[in-house]
């Protein structure tokens, strides 16, 4: 069954006086979700201890958790000093989430900077090689490492780029941030057909065992011709990308993601009303 949670807390979490992690799982249980995303977006600085205490926690409410790694990996830095710093921000956040009892790993692969898109791509599919050995060297190999579909057009992870680098070991699946897609091809998800071109090309190309679990992000964006500008909430009713027809494609390719809400402020709520959404197509 597909699962639905938050990235981070909510507004209302916060609103309700809340204000630690331990806390995060029997909220998110509470609104009848079941997926949780921790961010180590500025930093893996969580003590081994602490992961292991956050993982009994999310185990007992029956909550799944992932976690983000460090929003400034960049694979595609020219610099080999910087390539392999970035390499520790994902693997230290796989060793967290395993002692947290997860085992996915969101990551944002690299940025153009200025090289040419073509020699900055060439680069990040070489390093994603070499993360696979250091996966492997680090004995991590349990862990799904996910690469994610960027918003910005500067940014390397369109859906193709995103697609050749998860062909690179089975522990690569894609993030696909659906947020970030439309964004970056200005608003070009409005149909179900939109959603199915791009899902079953990745699993002509990925196969439909690795995509069956694939992971997803989901929010509407604001956007301008160069790509996001910044995450909205289920209000905005000009930028998108609206839930419904996802989830009508996700229904009839048998396709059950974890899906994780990224809005601003209101991740938990939204993710209800996705779960709400999913559910009405499927009773």
């Amino acid at each position: 069954m597909i699962k639905f949670g938050p990235s981070g807390n909510s507004a209302a979490f916060a609103a309700a006086g809340h204000s630690k992690t331990e806390d995060s799982a029997a909220w998110v249980k509470s609104l009848g979700l079941d997926w949780f995303e921790y961010s180590f977006g500025r930093g893996v600085n969580m003590s081994d201890e602490k992961a292991v205490s956050l993982g009994k926690i999310f185990a007992e409410n029956g909550v799944g958790i992932s976690v983000h790694a460090p929003y400034y990996v960049n694979l595609a830095n020219p610099e080999e000093e910087n390539a392999d710093k970035s390499f520790g921000y994902i693997l230290n956040s796989a060793k967290k989430v395993r002692l947290m009892g997860g085992n996915r790993v969101v990551f944002h692969p690299a940025s153009q900077g200025k090289q040419s898109r073509e020699k900055a791509v060439a680069l990040t599919l070489r390093r994603i090689k070499r993360l696979k050995e250091r996966v492997e060297e680090e004995g991590l190999t349990d862990i799904l490492f996910c690469p994610e579909t960027m918003g910005k057009s500067a940014q390397i992870g369109t859906i193709e780029e995103i697609t050749e680098m998860c062909k690179t070991a089975d522990f690569f699946i894609p993030t696909v941030d659906f947020g970030h897609v439309n964004a970056r091809e200005c608003g070009s998800l409005k149909t179900e057909n939109d959603y199915l071109s791009r899902l079953e090309y990745m699993i002509n190309e990925l196969g439909y065992e690795k995509m069956k679990h694939f992971h997803v992000h989901f929010s509407k964006i604001e956007f301008t011709s160069k790509g996001e500008v910044r995450h909205l909430t289920f209000e905005d009713k000009f930028y998108g990308p609206e839930f419904l027809p996802l989830a009508e494609a996700l229904i009839k390719l048998k396709l059950e993601p974890i899906i994780v809400c990224e809005s601003a402020g209101t991740q938990d709520s939204d993710s209800v009303a996705m779960q709400k959404i999913y559910r009405s197509l499927t009773s």
